[in-house]
């Protein structure tokens, strides 16, 4: 029987990945739904070719003009937009597989695990790095405490590992958005270019795999051919190497705990460059070490963090304040910020809201300067 896969955030690098990956098993895996923000044309081309059932618009007016178009088109996807169609297309008991290429883990780990015990789900890790430690633990997790000593999280570096800090200020979108080893979005690769992206995947990292923060190391690799690693109270260390390209985990996530054809290109050792590793500077690389300072705070500090990225980044995009002002927007957000009451997914909606508005304020104000 084929599985049948919900992909929410498909128009994205890790939903245009996945699709991709499904398009190579037809015999395998059937689309059921797709959702995205508002990148209209991009949705269109994709009911087009996987006929869904849903496609879930975050927008309004794209909702509107996406199912103009079908109807235009003669295809029979069904357009929702209403506030719980996230919720059901996830949800569909006709749904097999849910590819979750949308912030979860870092805003709400708490919330969202605790959701999937009830719910008796199955939880795979596709990211490249914590699919890397995934394959590199033990089968049977509860044995993860007392024969790991470590995971060590591999970061590239980004566009301006070798790059003075003195210059920061003068980055542009397009430099920054220009990573060296993996094709990804404009918010991603910016976030790799400052190294929040590793911050944030330390969060998720300790929630995913029961470690705790102090059990974290994060260890530059340029190449971006070992893609993470375990030590384990022996020493041994094993790592998940292959090409830097995000088919590869996402087919391990969709198969396991087989494995079929992703696409990428195979690793060829006789002419792979020679690897390096090299420690994080704090002064290139400031917002990492934030990860460790909200995971030791009150819970929704990681929310707010995640949130003032969020805001910061795009004001950098927009060109609204300096690279080098990234970090401070995010600092600024969190110094002060008060330790409020979480109970559920409603008060980390709130932090969020609040953390997103405290941003943009700080950003304003540091754009004017």
């Amino acid at each position: 029987m084929k599985q049948r896969i919900t992909v929410l955030g498909s128009t994205g690098s890790i939903g245009v990945n996945t699709l991709d990956v499904v398009a190579r098993h037809p015999e395998r895996f059937e689309v059921f739904a797709l959702s995205a923000a508002s990148r209209v044309d991009l949705m269109f081309e994709q009911c087009r070719r996987f006929e869904p059932v849903y496609a879930v618009m975050a927008h309004a007016h794209a909702a509107a003009q996406l199912a103009d178009r079908l109807q235009q088109a003669s295809l029979k996807t069904r357009v929702l937009g209403s506030a719980d169609a996230l919720q059901r297309i996830a949800s569909d008991e006709r749904v097999h597989v849910v590819m979750a290429a949308i912030v979860a883990l870092v805003v709400g780990a708490e919330v969202f695990l605790k959701a999937v015990r009830e719910g008796g789900a199955q939880m795979l890790p596709i990211d490249s790095e914590h699919s890397a430690i995934f394959q590199s633990l033990p089968d049977d997790p509860a044995t993860w405490p007392s024969r790991v000593e470590k995971i060590i999280l591999t970061a590239s570096g980004g566009p301006f590992l070798q790059r003075d800090p003195a210059t920061f200020h003068e980055v542009t979108p397009a430099q920054a958005c220009k990573h060296p080893n993996w094709v990804m979005g404009r918010k991603i690769s910016v976030d790799s270019a400052t190294m929040m992206n590793k911050a944030l995947e330390v969060i998720e990292a300790r929630y995913l795999f029961g470690v705790q923060p102090k059990q974290i190391e994060v260890v530059i690799h340029p190449q971006s051919i070992i893609h993470s690693m375990v030590q384990y109270r022996d020493t041994s260390v094993v790592a998940q190497l292959g090409t830097p390209d995000m088919r590869v985990p996402i087919a391990y996530g969709l198969s396991w705990p087989e494995r079929i054809e992703s696409g990428a290109l195979a690793l060829d050792f006789r002419a792979l460059p020679t690897m390096t590793f090299l420690a994080p500077d704090d002064l290139r690389f400031p917002g990492l070490q934030l990860a460790w300072e909200v995971l030791a705070g009150p819970v929704g500090s990681t929310a707010v963090l995640n949130a003032a990225n969020e805001v910061a980044v795009q004001a950098f995009l927009d060109g609204q304040i300096r690279f080098d002002q990234i970090h401070r927007v995010n600092r600024a957000t969190l110094d002060g910020w008060p330790a409020p009451r979480v109970e559920g997914l409603d008060d980390l909606l709130a932090i969020d809201r609040q953390a997103r508005e405290r941003a943009r304020t700080l950003a304003h104000q540091m754009g004017q300067r």
